[in-house]
């Protein structure tokens, strides 16, 4: 999808689109294993999210924390200092459930919109 909107101002409304969506795609991420922000960003672009960054995912991370849909704990690494881990909590995954619900209501909404009405 981000393919297709190419040249500043479509790199404008992929931002924009991004924001609007990732919350649900880190709680998607997470709720697959427990990660840690530097991953979480690369899991985004390895799945064609380039938009995304740190800088764009803390804050996101620490309102969903206070949210309690997800929880956070220390690992020590061998690279360095201790990473932060984020993992779901049972709210949490009962909220990624009805995102799904409601992002594919969304998703198909907006696609017949962008189809057009078409004759059978």
């Amino acid at each position: 999808m981000w393919r297709m909107v190419l040249g500043r101002t479509g790199q404008d409304r992929a931002t924009q689109l991004l924001h609007g969506v990732l919350d649900m795609c880190l709680m998607s991420i997470i709720n697959e294993e427990p990660s840690y922000g530097y991953e979480m960003v690369n899991k985004l672009k390895e799945r064609g999210l380039h938009l995304a960054s740190e800088g764009s995912i803390y804050p996101l991370l620490s309102r969903l924390q206070k949210q309690g849909m997800i929880e956070s704990y220390l690992v020590q690494s061998s690279e360095g200092p201790a990473r932060k881990y984020y993992r779901m909590s049972g709210r949490g995954r009962d909220t990624l459930q009805q995102w799904r619900r409601d992002w594919a209501e969304f998703r198909d909404s907006v696609n017949e919109v962008l189809n057009g009405a078409e004759d059978d």
